[in-house]
């Protein structure tokens, strides 16, 4: 399991595993941004830090499948 983690790494870092980076890229960027705007936001509201930090990293890890559906791999 740790080969294919390597080497799918490998292939990410010389640009040869995805179709559009710059797609990933984005819809990346816009689930850690939603997710750190809603930690900040629960925390404000009052939460503790850990059940702030526990329930935007459910949210964000509930939406990046649907941010990146439709990636591309080569």
């Amino acid at each position: 399991m740790l080969e294919v983690g390597w080497f799918s790494t490998k292939l990410l870092i010389k640009g040869k595993l995805l179709r559009n980076p710059g797609y990933f890229a984005k819809e990346t960027v816009i689930g850690v941004m939603l997710g750190f705007l809603m930690l900040l936001g629960l925390h404000e509201l009052g939460l503790q830090l850990w059940a702030s930090i526990a329930l935007s990293s459910f949210f964000t890890g509930m939406l990046m499948p649907f941010l990146l559906k439709d990636v591309k791999m080569q």
